[in-house]
């Protein structure tokens, strides 16, 4: 069930957004008092299709979930 619900919500994000973006740091130098540091940011694309898959796996996966689930 937690496997589908996130499938869900990441096939939502490719769907909404196209992919999602980060940030990586990294040290360059130490020149006594002053520190380069440089910040270079990252998309990863999310092609619609991948997307809308994902988001009826996870459909699936919870619609399958729910109804095998033992009743209490």
């Amino acid at each position: 069930m937690t496997v589908g619900i996130l499938l869900v919500a990441l096939g939502l994000i490719g769907l909404l957004y196209g992919g999602f973006t980060y940030s990586r740091r990294s040290h360059e130098a130490d020149l006594g008092p002053i520190k380069v540091e440089t910040t270079e940011r990252k998309t990863v694309p999310i092609p619609p299709l991948v997307a809308a898959i994902v988001l009826i796996a996870g459909g699936a996966l919870l619609l399958t979930g729910s109804r095998t689930r033992p009743q209490s």
